[in-house]
């Protein structure tokens, strides 16, 4: 079913359209300057592809159906593009083709108080939404780290450091309005509509979290939102090692302990803090954790109960009570890991990725990653999400280094395959894009793979949309 694109047919096809694309959106609206282009040409990731032939700014849904009608009918490529915070270079035009830059597509956020839901268009990124709703007292908890768009959460099912509390992406998306590559443009729930749970029908909206793009453009998601807590404390523990480090996240949550974050960084990662978010805290493997609840004795219960286990797990240390501005300055040093993590080579950009493992495996696969990092002298850190089983690894690469290259997707592959032979997976929130595409069929079977096919066939018979990302070869 996959069709082939030839690269001057595709530019051709572009150049006949560019008047009929300028009639849709406007001729402002319509960009090929190459400075432009090669602003959407890459993501945070480490990949590098051509720029797309042009990029297109709509400001509606009625704008995005009208071109991947016209896209569809001839045979043109399309990759939607949010706000390039992507790992695995989701986001980028490997075939030139057209990108749809969706950051036009305003509009503010619409809450709906007592249902605990708010509607956001594409332009809305997480942080925008939550300084919306602010006086409401309720909050967006989906925290990946960067300032992504709220729809672009959606289409990679992103989690972050709020999972183990509030649930990822997927927990969280309640109705997407999408426009499917023929330009049709459907309510996954039905318009409007935004049920706490439903049994009708097929559950489409869990069918395009996580699609990135492949089999439809995201251009309105309606998300749970939550009350925000009225207090939270926030403690820093560190470990003689990570297994121990590791294993105290395993029996917090065998305790059942409702904590709302809990951050692991090893060794490397807190001496890349340190450096570059100007800390001082001690360079072992450490827990960053944050406990939310409706008065000041459940927080303080939470905070000792996780005391004695770190105690009882060897720690050197256990710093709780942080005020609110020290607790907004270790969450930024948290979020800031990846850039903390670059700045110790420079000229280096982040080769990047992530997986997860049962809980039960945890503090071994991570002690294993570690020790394969070091044996193989390869600078890098480990962080992660650690109280749902997802970690991180960040590499700073020169990517004109072949060599290093080689030996740092050795190292990748090893980290993926450590993490299946765990029963787990080779991504928990970054996507496929391009990077993990090679490891689905082992991850899912050859007849699921065959069927995500059959689901791309369907709704997107000419492939146009966001070609050769997610899906491996048939």
């Amino acid at each position: 079913m996959r069709r082939v694109f030839s690269s001057q047919a595709i530019q051709t096809a572009i150049e006949k359209s560019l008047p009929d694309l300028q009639k849709i959106v406007g001729n402002s609206s319509v960009r090929t300057q190459e400075s432009v282009r090669r602003q959407f040409a890459r993501d945070e990731s480490h990949f590098i592809a051509p720029p797309p032939a042009v990029v297109l700014e709509p400001t509606n849904v009625e704008q995005v159906s009208e071109i991947l009608k016209l896209c569809n009918d001839r045979a043109i490529p399309v990759v939607p593009f949010g706000t390039g915070t992507g790992l695995e270079g989701g986001s980028m035009s490997t075939l030139g083709g057209i990108c749809i830059s969706t950051q036009q597509i305003i509009g503010d956020p619409v809450l709906r108080e007592q249902d605990f839901v708010c509607s956001v268009k594409p332009s809305t990124t997480r942080i925008a939404l939550n300084d919306a709703i602010k006086n409401s007292g309720l909050f967006f908890p989906v925290d990946p780290g960067a300032d992504a768009s709220v729809c672009g959460m959606v289409a990679t099912s992103a989690s972050g450091t709020n999972a183990i509390r509030y649930g990822t992406m997927k927990e969280n998306v309640v109705n997407l309005e999408v426009v499917l590559a023929d330009g049709t443009i459907i309510d996954t729930k039905g318009k409007g509509r935004c049920p706490r749970k439903s049994s009708a029908g097929f559950n489409f909206t869990e069918l395009f979290v996580g699609s990135e793009g492949t089999l439809g453009i995201i251009t309105e998601a309606t998300v749970k939102v939550h009350p925000r807590p009225q207090f939270l404390s926030a403690a820093v523990c560190s470990f003689p090692t990570v297994h121990e480090a590791a294993s105290t996240v395993v029996e917090v949550l065998q305790w059942n302990i409702p904590v709302a974050r809990i951050e692991l960084l090893d060794t490397v990662q807190i001496q890349a803090c340190n450096s570059y978010s100007s800390l001082n805290l001690r360079e072992s493997p450490t827990l960053f954790i944050e406990f939310h609840g409706s008065n000041e004795k459940e927080v303080a219960d939470q905070t000792s109960a996780v005391e004695d286990i770190c105690k009882s797990h060897e720690a050197l240390d256990f710093d709780s009570g942080a005020s609110p501005d020290k607790r907004a300055t270790l969450w930024k040093a948290r979020h800031n890991a990846y850039y903390a993590a670059l700045a110790m080579r420079t000229g280096a950009r982040g080769f990047t990725t992530d997986v997860c493992v049962p809980i039960s495996k945890l503090a071994d696969v991570i002690s294993e990653t570690r020790s394969d990092l070091d044996e193989h002298e390869i600078l890098g850190t480990v962080v992660g999400h650690v109280g749902d089983g997802n970690f991180h690894v960040i590499l700073p690469t020169i990517e004109e280094d072949k060599t290093e290259h080689r030996k740092i997707q050795s190292f990748s592959d090893r980290l993926v395959r450590r993490a299946l032979a765990a029963d787990g997976t080779c991504t928990g929130e970054h996507g496929i894009g391009l990077g993990k595409r090679k490891y689905l069929r082992e991850e899912l079977g050859e007849n699921t793979v065959r069927l995500m096919h059959t689901i791309k066939h369907a709704l997107d018979p000419n492939n146009i949309m966001n070609p050769g990302k997610v899906l491996p070869e048939l």
